[in-house]
């Protein structure tokens, strides 16, 4: 099988550094990521500028643009044949209800999606505090992504849709069940900071503090706070899915 890796945290993260040492022991795997971190920068295409790519070892290449960048420098430039999925992350810290229209993870995914290749984006949920561990639980999801892919889960991926995955930063013997769920939704402040410069002119900051999550049962946002890994099905035209039962099925059996 031959796997499309990228990210929105940069080709040197760690997250994509262990999932590329992970899948590369089984699968042909090529990492096109980005040079700089490009968090929250969404669906970002670079056209009104060149991009610049950079060999960092073999089958790993740093892209000057964004994660979608990646993907379709990838898809039409680097790769010798077309990959069979693309996966982007493992990203630091989760993309959890509509966190995954900001996510650069997300769209790097999404963008496969849009020109036929299955897609995955998986998540490390640092920013949920469940492990005290200095170094996140990376392994954890990468493993996990491992007998997904070892079980040929892209051949179970519906047209145009992509799977959104979140996964504790815990050890894997410290894992509740995966749960198949549907987005939940996530409240943040609305609150702008203003700050003066040393020439005493203004500037400010989106504050963005998190204000916990609406109260809406089995969503991925509850999931993990259960220690468990959150498995979301997105069907990028918005239909309405009928698979949940096939999820349960697939992810019972791993």
């Amino acid at each position: 099988m031959r796997i499309l890796l990228s990210n929105d945290d940069g080709v040197h993260a760690p997250g994509i550094t262990a999932l590329y040492n992970q899948l590369k022991k089984d699968f042909e795997v090529y990492v096109i990521a980005p040079l700089e971190e490009r968090s929250t920068t969404g669906h970002t295409l670079s056209l009104t500028h060149p991009l610049r790519l950079v060999e960092v070892e073999e089958n790993v290449y740093g892209c000057s643009g964004y994660p979608a960048d990646c993907v379709l420098m990838g898809l039409g430039h680097i790769l010798p044949k077309r990959p069979d999925l693309v996966i982007s992350g493992i990203n630091h810290g989760s993309n959890l209800g509509q966190d995954v229209y900001y996510s650069g993870t997300a769209a790097a995914a999404r963008e496969g999606v849009f020109h036929g290749v299955p897609g995955i984006s998986v998540s490390t949920t640092t920013n949920i505090g469940q492990s005290k561990r200095k170094d996140p639980w990376f392994e954890t999801a990468s493993e996990f992504i491992h007998k997904l892919v070892s079980k040929n889960v892209h051949e179970h991926i519906d047209e145009l849709t992509m799977l959104n995955i979140n996964v504790p930063n815990i050890p894997t013997s410290d894992l509740g069940p995966t749960q198949v769920c549907p987005l939940g939704f996530r409240n943040y402040s609305e609150a702008i900071e203003k700050r003066m410069d040393f020439r005493d002119r203004p500037y400010y900051w989106i504050v963005g503090d998190y204000l916990g999550s609406a109260p809406q049962e089995e969503t991925d946002c509850h999931v993990l706070e259960k220690n468990s890994i959150s498995f979301t099905e997105l069907n990028l035209l918005h239909k309405q899915s009928d698979s949940t039962q096939k999820w349960r099925k697939f992810i019972s059996d791993l």
